[in-house]
């Protein structure tokens, strides 16, 4: 009968952990549904759950809205986390480019590509620029290591925050 008790107990808290996670998944999410109108725009509304797996998901989407971009998104705790960047990204060591972070994205915005309607946040063309996987090297709350497996990024990249605030430094790490 303890054995069966054991067992109970590690799925409760199984179920815990992932209520949790899809708690701060919500939360997480608001500001990019706030943001979109659903009727108007393609853009996935984030409604699949995700569990947690090995290989992360890791993408670049080449975004010609106002101002030409590059949208780096990385899967981290359920959610794409977004940075805006202003130039192509690095493909070679020295070469160091900013990094905006912004709101997250739901996991499905990794596959999407198409054309945001004019009126709408982000109008403008989104294809895929680069896609794969990534590991993570380190994680702490200003510097993010990882190692990227892209059909055209690959090695181990860095994004380093200044103080606080949303600019970060992207860049290829020997």
């Amino acid at each position: 009968m303890p054995h069966i008790a054991m067992r109970i107990a590690e799925k409760e808290r199984y179920i815990t952990v992932v209520a949790s996670q899809i708690h701060r998944e919500e939360l997480s999410l608001k500001a990019y549904r706030r943001k979109r109108n659903f009727r108007k725009t393609a853009e996935p509304k984030g409604e699949i759950k995700v569990v947690p797996t090995e290989g992360k998901i890791y993408v670049i989407q080449k975004h010609a809205a106002t101002h030409l971009h590059y949208d780096l998104r990385l899967e981290m705790d359920g959610v794409l986390r977004s940075w805006a960047v202003p130039k192509e990204p690095p493909m070679s060591l020295n070469v160091k480019r900013l990094a905006v972070q912004v709101e997250d994205h739901p996991i499905e915005y990794a596959n999407f590509q198409g054309v945001i309607p004019e009126g709408e946040y982000g109008a403008g063309t989104v294809e895929i620029w680069d896609k794969g996987t990534y590991n993570l090297i380190d994680r702490k709350e200003n510097k993010l290591i990882v190692e990227i497996n892209g059909n055209r990024l690959n090695g181990a990249y860095v994004l380093l925050r200044f103080k606080a605030d949303r600019n970060w430094l992207f860049f290829k790490k020997k």
